[in-house]
């Protein structure tokens, strides 16, 4: 969501090495989901979530010599969404479909959270974002972040990278390095880091 992750990841393929698999966002119910009506969002979040399983259960087919890939996103994040925008009964039935389709996926090595604030996300949207995307509600987009930022609280399926984003400039290429060791040094523990450029501020 406006956080930079589709450039990051075709940063880390450059830099390191890999393939990336890019989020599939064309869907056919999003403007009825953006207008409102009703049943779109459960028809949207039905399609976002087969889209995405067929991309990550062909990851399970691959052969373990390989390259690398990279993700500029996470299977998780339709299950987020899911509960920000479907009815109760609605989440009975996606989160049945859901948890079917989580066990046929490939787990994550390491996964990072680009963490964006309110403030920042608005202002990227109304510099970068679509018409529709402009239209979206300040709540639902304060309430989304809310909820990104409880599930990662609470993640422990895979390594975890914690990036403040807000200000995080890749076009530094000492930034781009600086993270890049910082993602050779994890382990198991969940980390968190600060944009060199914020830190030397917090420094002087």
């Amino acid at each position: 969501m406006k956080s930079g992750k589709t450039r990051l990841a075709n940063i880390l393929a450059q830099k390191i090495g890999g393939k990336v698999i890019f989020d599939r966002l064309e869907n056919p119910y999003i403007k009825d989901f953006y207008d409102e009506l009703e049943g779109a969002a459960f028809l949207a979040q039905l399609v976002f979530l087969v889209n995405r399983y067929h991309q990550q259960s062909r990851l399970l087919q691959r052969d373990l010599f390989e390259e690398r890939v990279i993700c500029d996103y996470m299977f998780e994040k339709d299950k987020i969404y899911a509960y920000q925008t479907l009815t109760d009964d609605e989440l009975v039935v996606y989160d049945r479909i859901y948890s079917i389709l989580t066990e046929r996926v490939a787990k994550p090595d390491l996964v990072i959270y680009l963490q964006i604030s309110l403030p920042t996300l608005l202002r990227r949207i109304n510099k970068e974002g679509s018409e529709l995307e402009k239209n979206i509600a300040e709540k639902y987009l304060e309430d989304v972040l809310g909820a990104f930022d409880y599930f990662f609280f609470n993640y422990q399926v895979a390594p975890l990278l914690v990036v403040r984003a807000d200000e995080l400039d890749l076009d530094r290429e000492e930034e781009t390095f600086d993270l890049i060791d910082k993602i050779k040094q994890m382990k198991k523990s969940p980390l968190f880091y600060v944009p060199l450029s914020k830190a030397n501020k917090y420094n002087k």
